[in-house]
Parts: structure tokens; C-alpha cells; sequence
């Protein structure tokens, strides 16, 4: 058998799709995740399933759809998330050995899920400065940054010496502010701690300006076109949640500035892995991903401190992989992938045969420059929850083709949005009720109940 790879998955919450350099950030530097992208690939047509933490972070561990594994919100599962059909429970049985390191959530119990060798975590969301950890078989607190904090847990799991080969997931708490559980359920004010930088990185990028993207328009023009919306900014502009926005610094220059300044640690341990890799001369042997949980909104269509919604910046990922015995340096693919291909490559690249319950496609055929009969849409999904006050009620399906995109609010009447995403890529302008464009919402509409379809199993 050939040398199987070691594998490194690298998570970052709320991560944008432009939130680093090689993707387009106007001034945040991210020299070593450039890297990836520099030798390896770039994946530049990169989605979600659903975007939000704890489904997407399922469908990336299963390969399957939300609507299959079942993780829908980010309410505590901790039971159904023990029995998550996850990609490293089929690369230990092919021999390698698994880690974990970092947030996990589904669920509030820390404890080890099955598929682990060696597992790092902590409850919920984590907190930022001296974070509370479960490792060693126990919870203890440890003095830090958390990010500083997983770089070095990373570091020293990749460090030792294996036997076997291994596979790493390390997913970060940065981008994502502090937020403290709130065993009642909603949130206030008091629950936000906010954006946190450690004191080496409080000064980066000051003064900064984000430039003004054409979809972040008035919300009286947003709510004109986009009906649910509507209903939603006047949720948003109660006392209640003018504050909890407010403590976020949501939508404003501020925000942006920091969530910059904090990828400043991510990119630092990658450099470090990258190095650590380089002296072990490993680097060539080790697959390495990069991608967001869920996109994140600065303002576009009038949504901030949001992620979850079915628009371009809620929806894409930056997404690198480097895998030189795979993919040539510099390379970039415009193939339509999704979150849920990752467990099919990575059970791939390790000698194995993806299970009949992923949903996922291996991107194998895709690296090598030879995608066959690829996807030509994808679907993504939405349940309403009750995190925030304007979000309940506001679930969805949509169809994304490489032209279209098709949004149908599961709980509400004649409130469908359609865009043509070649002559309107910002999604200003929906044509859902437009008589041109009923042969291709009829269209749209058939290939969005096939996909859902699928993703149910049926």
C-alpha cells in the first residue's frame, strides 16, 4: 500500500468568506493561510450545507446533510451527538490515529465522543481568556488566550511520534466572540463578552476601513425585495435587540477590525504547524484544509451579528487545501463543493471507501483535474430557533445553481426570493414574482424538492 497521508482539518468559527488575504480581505494579512493557498488549491465556489455552527459542524464530521444526521440547531444534543456517524470513527479503523482539539459544539458536555484517541475540548462556545478545558479526563482551567492556547495542543499532538498515521481536527473558537451559556434560553446583554484580543494583537489594523459592498443598502430598501426580511428588522429593532447588537459592535468598523485582529493568532499556528511539519519532513506527506464554519454578514441586505441566512456572505467559505502529491501549487478549482465533501476525501486519502449514509462527494476526481459529472446544484438548509429573538419563524430550503439561486421561507406564504447570480451577484434584485423568469423558477423550484428530497434519503 502506498503512504497514507496525515490529515489536518482546520475549523474557524464564523470565519467570512473573504476574512483572509488570499481571499480577498481589503487589508487583513494571513501570510501563512496564504500559504495553503499558495502551494495547494483554492477552492473559490465553497459552500455550507447549513450555515450555523453545530449542524455544519456535523455535516462536515458525517458528510451528510443536516436533514439526515439530525443536529438542526444549536441546542444542546449532547446524546445524538455521541452517536454521530463521524469520518474519524472510519479512519481508526483504518489504522490511523484521531485527535480533537478545540470547540466541539453540539451539545454542552465536554466529554470525549466516539473516534478520538486524543480529545481537547470545552463546553458550549468556550470563553477566550483562561478557558476551561477538558483534557487529561477532566476539566481544569489553563492561563491564556484560547487560541494561543489549541495552537499549542495542536502543536504538541502533531509533535510526538507516530507510529500510525494521523488525522487532526482542530477547530478554533476565533472568529466568535465570547458568549456565556444561558441555561433559560435567549440571551441579554449581560450573556456578551464580546469580541476578546489577546494584548499583542489590540492595536492591529486600527483606523482600517472595510469599503461599503453595493448589497448593504437601506433597510427600507432591503425589506422592498425581501418580504421575510421585513418581519425580521422589526424583530431587530426592539430595545432588547438594539442592545445585544450593540454589545457586539454588530455591523459596525469596529467589528470587522477586531475579528481581523484575532485571525492574527489563527494564522500564527498555522505558520507554526506548517514549520513543525517542515522539520519533521512531513509537510509533503500531510493533507491540509482550511475553511469557516458559516459565512458571517457586515451589513449586506441589512444583517449583522447574523450568519445563518441563504445569501452569498452567509453561504461561502474559504476553502484551501494543500496536497502537493494531489494538487499542483497555485491551483484553483471553480467546481461547486460543499462542507459535506470532506469526510468522503478524507476516508478516501486514507485507503478506505466512503460508507453508504454520506452524502458528501470526494474531491479527489476534482484535485486530480478530472471531475467527471459534477454537481450543478446544491442545497442548503435552515430550522427556525429561538438563539436570538429575530430569527424564530425564519427557516428556509434553497436551491443554489451556478446562475441561480432560489430561497423558499418554510413557515411563510409568498415570500420566496429568487436572483439571476450572474447579472445581479449581490442579490439585490428578486425576481421571484418576475413573469420573465417563471420557466426558470418552475425550474428551480423542481430541483429544489428533488434535493431535498435526497438529503431526507428518500
Amino acid at each position: 500500500m502506498a503512504k497514507r497521508p496525515n490529515l489536518i482539518v482546520i475549523l474557524i468559527d464564523d470565519l467570512r468568506f473573504d476574512e483572509t488575504s488570499a481571499s480577498g480581505h481589503p487589508y487583513l494579512k494571513t501570510p501563512n493561510i496564504d500559504r495553503l493557498a499558495r502551494d495547494g488549491a483554492t477552492f473559490a465556489n465553497a459552500f455550507h450545507t447549513t450555515p450555523l455552527c453545530s449542524p455544519n459542524r456535523a455535516s462536515i464530521l458525517t458528510g451528510q446533510y443536516a436533514s439526515r444526521h439530525g443536529i438542526i440547531d444549536n441546542v444542546g444534543r449532547n446524546v445524538a451527538s455521541h452517536r454521530l456517524d463521524n469520518f474519524n470513527l472510519a479512519l481508526r479503523k483504518l489504522g490511523y490515529t484521531t485527535a480533537h482539539i478545540g470547540k466541539w459544539h453540539m451539545g454542552d458536555d465536554p466529554s470525549p465522543r466516539p473516534g478520538y484517541d486524543h480529545w481537547v475540548s470545552f463546553r458550549d462556545q468556550g470563553q477566550l481568556v483562561d478557558p476551561i478545558l477538558w483534557e487529561d479526563g477532566a476539566e481544569h482551567q489553563v492561563r491564556g488566550y484560547m487560541t494561543d492556547v489549541l495552537n499549542q495542543r495542536a502543536l504538541e499532538f502533531v509533535g510526538r511520534k507516530h507510529r500510525k498515521p494521523f488525522s487532526l481536527f482542530l477547530a478554533h473558537k476565533a472568529v466568535h466572540p465570547d458568549i456565556k451559556p444561558n441555561p433559560i434560553g435567549g440571551l441579554d446583554v449581560s450573556d456578551i463578552g464580546g469580541y476578546v484580543l489577546p494584548d499583542r494583537h489590540k492595536d492591529l489594523y486600527r483606523g482600517c476601513v472595510y469599503p461599503k459592498r453595493p448589497n448593504m443598502l437601506p433597510l427600507a430598501r432591503v425589506a422592498r425585495d425581501k418580504p421575510a426580511m421585513k418581519m425580521m428588522f422589526e424583530s431587530r429593532a426592539t430595545a432588547s435587540s438594539r442592545a445585544i447588537l450593540a454589545a457586539m459592535d454588530g455591523g459596525t468598523q469596529e467589528e470587522i477590525r477586531k475579528r481581523a485582529a484575532m485571525m492574527a493568532s489563527v494564522d500564527e499556528g498555522v505558520g507554526m504547524l506548517l514549520k513543525l511539519l517542515e522539520d519533521k519532513s512531513q509537510l509533503d506527506d500531510t493533507v491540509i484544509i482550511f475553511l469557516g464554519d458559516n459565512g458571517f454578514f457586515f451589513g449586506e441586505h441589512g444583517l449583522t451579528v447574523e450568519r445563518r441566512f441563504a445569501y452569498e456572505e452567509g453561504i461561502r467559505t474559504a476553502f484551501f487545501v494543500r496536497y502537493p502529491k494531489l494538487t499542483k501549487a497555485g491551483s484553483s478549482f471553480d467546481q461547486m463543493i460543499l462542507a459535506i465533501d470532506i469526510a468522503p476525501t478524507l476516508i478516501e486519502l486514507a485507503g478506505g471507501k466512503p460508507g453508504a449514509t454520506i452524502q458528501g462527494r470526494s474531491l479527489i476526481p476534482v484535485m486530480r483535474g478530472k471531475p467527471g459529472r459534477w454537481r450543478k446544484s446544491i442545497l442548503c438548509e435552515y430550522w427556525s430557533e429561538g438563539a436570538w429573538p429575530w430569527i424564530v419563524g425564519m427557516g428556509y430550503k434553497a436551491v443554489r445553481t451556478e446562475r441561480f439561486k432560489y430561497i423558499h421561507w418554510t413557515h411563510h406564504q409568498g415570500m420566496a426570493e429568487m436572483y439571476d447570480l450572474q447579472n445581479d451577484p449581490y442579490e439585490i434584485r428578486n425576481l421571484a414574482r418576475s413573469p420573465a423568469h417563471a420557466r426558470q423558477r418552475e425550474a428551480l423550484k423542481r430541483e429544489l424538492r428533488r434535493l431535498a428530497a435526497e438529503a431526507l434519503g428518500i
